[in-house]
């Protein structure tokens, strides 16, 4: 006795995929949700640093403070980027043939 599968496919099978479009918007969305807890946790850094009474067992505050204005200035131009980078995907739906 042979065990064959006749089955045939009911209709059209759902892609599995998303389209790129929307694939890349979902995407950087995520990735905007994600830059203030990265923001935290690089800020946060400092705090693991050594202290020590002595100025030669600790890191200067001065280059704390300068880590901290660091890392919140390439915050600000991440999520500059982030922004234009979903104008750019937004405005790339709209201008679609075929969307009315």
């Amino acid at each position: 006795m042979s065990m064959q599968d006749d089955r045939q496919p009911s209709g059209a099978r759902p892609s599995l995929f998303l389209e790129r479009q929307s694939y890349r918007r979902r995407r950087l969305t995520d990735a905007a949700r994600l830059l203030p807890i990265l923001g935290g946790a690089l800020i946060a850094i400092p705090l693991l640093w050594p202290r020590g009474g002595d100025a030669a067992d600790g890191v200067p505050l001065s280059s704390a403070i300068l880590y901290i204005f660091t890392c919140w200035a390439v915050l600000i131009v991440v999520s500059v980027l982030f922004g234009f980078a979903a104008g750019r995907i937004s405005t790339g739906d709209e201008s679609e043939p075929g969307q009315d």
